[in-house]
């Protein structure tokens, strides 16, 4: 298995450290404990890597789903709750997590023929109420976590909700799974950025799938509802207008570019992997309003062929635009309208398909889980 950074969290490092920065001492300390929880399951999985998902009764037809509770502690998977056929459970964020996974599963099911999140029936297992006031919803390479946000903070200053109550923050978690058995990016610079947003194409299609919503009806917003009323924003990111999902006094601005003049060069987030996803977000986004109607139809299958079948570890910008380029043409025929909205879309961000000489992916070592975040937590004491 390729290096990853051990669990693929929803939430950007950024947005923790700026709460750091800006937030009560209520908030701060909160966003702390949530990155220190983070940095321990890290370290935890690094010492897994290599090992594949445990999938018990994997032969089991059709649907499979468990939904545990931590009790607010941290072991996992912890107390089962609800399995697959039981009846809903009297907690809402069992509900959700049940219900998500339901969802995610039969997007790929029955648009993609993909047997649950590793293509041989796994069971879905989920886990609610992680820790107290964990801001945060991974994917631990095993199962889904999720935390209940700030429940634990007054009222006034309480920034993001159960983390269940987004599906499509769901969907995309899933989806990391999806991409660990098969295109398995490399979690760092643009192979990770691309690990983010076929995630966030992923999870915004479980959503507008649910909802029964054309590409030009949807909000292409990822996490609407996961803040708030106290946070001036609509979303943790904006795939139709990335940069523009928040400005808040606490959370700071969306930092995400939606073209590669903007692209960002760093370290930090393991060389930008939730900033610079805005870039092929919002080339997908682009590719399936033009070619219209469902966008889990004709430029999701695209995008999912690519990664079932052209991905490779260390694929970055440009080798992925060639690729879902080339698919296009595979599926729909050479110079099809689908083929043209993919070229489109990735025009649109900045990069042009075929180029003979492409510029480097942006790879290099992976710096790390958060080195910046927690040496400010640190410093904050």
């Amino acid at each position: 298995m390729s290096r990853h950074c051990g669990i693929n969290c929803i939430l950007p490092p950024y947005m923790l450290q700026r709460i750091v920065e800006n937030g009560t001492p209520e908030q701060r300390q909160s966003a702390s404990r949530t990155a220190q929880y983070s940095q321990e399951i890290r370290e935890q999985r690094q010492q897994e890597t290599g090992k594949r998902a445990v999938t018990p009764s994997a032969q089991a037809a059709g649907l499979q789903r468990r939904v545990y509770t931590a009790l607010h502690q941290s072991n996992l998977p912890g107390q089962l709750v609800r399995s697959e056929g039981a009846p809903p459970a009297s907690d809402e964020s069992v509900n959700e997590a049940y219900d998500g996974a339901g969802a995610t599963y039969h997007l790929y099911n029955d648009i993609y023929q993909r047997d649950s999140i590793d293509g041989a029936g796994m069971i879905l297992d989920s886990t609610v109420h992680f820790q107290v006031g964990y801001d945060n919803a991974f994917w631990n390479g095993q199962q889904m976590v999720y935390g209940d946000g700030d429940e634990n903070l007054p009222p006034e200053q309480r920034l993001f909700n159960r983390f269940t109550s987004a599906i499509d923050v769901i969907g995309h978690e899933l989806t990391h799974g999806v991409t660990q058995f098969t295109g398995n990016l490399t979690y760092s610079f643009q192979p990770g950025a691309l690990n983010e947003s076929f995630s966030d194409v992923f999870g915004s299609l479980v959503k507008q799938r649910q909802l029964g919503q054309t590409a030009d009806q949807a909000d292409w917003i990822i996490g609407e509802g996961l803040f708030t009323s106290n946070v001036n924003g609509v979303g943790i990111r904006s795939m139709k207008a990335p940069g523009t999902a928040y400005d808040d006094p606490v959370l700071g601005k969306d930092p995400q570019p939606d073209h590669m003049d903007g692209y960002v060069t760093t370290t930090s987030d393991n060389g930008g992997v939730h900033i610079n996803s805005g870039i092929p977000n919002r080339a997908f986004y682009l590719a399936a309003v033009e070619i219209g109607g469902f966008a889990w139809e004709k430029a999701g299958q695209i995008w999912y062929v690519t990664l079932r079948d052209r991905i490779q570890p260390t694929t970055g910008f440009q080798s992925a635009a060639d690729l879902t380029y080339a698919v296009a043409g595979e599926l729909y025929g050479l110079d099809s309208p689908e083929q043209l909205a993919v070229q489109h879309g990735w025009a649109g961000v900045g990069i042009t398909v075929g180029q003979t000489a492409p510029p480097p992916d942006g790879g290099g070592e992976n710096p790390g889980c958060l080195p910046a975040l927690m040496n400010l937590f640190k410093r904050n004491g």
